[in-house]
């Protein structure tokens, strides 16, 4: 998803976020908000086909899936202070005690963001070392140019890394029996 513009040079909270309008969408990093682009069609496409299969795959199962705009407090504290905020394009949770109206507190078990050429540098670098940090298992970097799948796994404190391409069945590492169909993901 494109970033269109920063907020002024002020540091915000997740409190913040709260008070702002529900039109605008921003993502917080660090206390610094970015406003988030309207996604292009190519975007959204791939988005409902990864949804799409990812929710047909959990239909029965303990694990939820949220396309965005879903928020994610990677860090949450109880007075509302933290200062990183994410929307992930989707979002997998599998620990119900995590989830309020509003999102998701606390790391969910994966996440899933489609590069765009004004985001790549900042999902693949900043977010990417935050959702490693608080412990997301498994990212996927969907890029629709190159038609491949970027897979971070996080197991046993080790960070795994594959590449998917095009035409390929790309396994969900934490959802055991998941395939998900690149070609269909990709097919533009």
């Amino acid at each position: 998803m494109a970033l269109a513009q920063e907020k002024p040079e002020a540091r915000y909270t997740y409190a913040d976020v709260l008070t702002w309008d529900e039109r605008e969408r921003y993502e917080l990093l660090d206390g610094e908000a970015l406003m988030m682009a309207t996604p292009s069609r190519i975007h959204q496409k791939i988005l409902g086909e990864l949804f799409t299969q990812l929710h047909n795959f959990l239909k029965g199962k303990p694990c939820e899936v949220y396309p965005a705009p879903f928020g994610v407090r990677l860090f949450p504290q109880e007075d509302n202070s933290d200062d990183t905020f994410f929307e992930p394009d989707i979002t997998v949770v599998c620990d119900p005690s995590k989830l309020d109206d509003r999102g998701c507190n606390g790391p969910p078990d994966m996440v899933v963001d489609i590069l765009s050429p004004s985001t790549a540098k900042y999902d693949l670098v900043e977010k990417l070392n935050k959702y490693r940090l608080a412990g997301v298992r498994e990212c996927w970097f969907a890029d629709p140019e190159e038609k491949i799948v970027q897979a971070h796994i996080m197991e046993g404190g080790e960070h795994k890394f594959a590449v998917y391409e095009p035409g390929a069945t790309a396994p969900v590492r934490i959802l055991p029996g998941c395939q998900i169909d690149l070609k269909a993901v990709f097919a533009l």
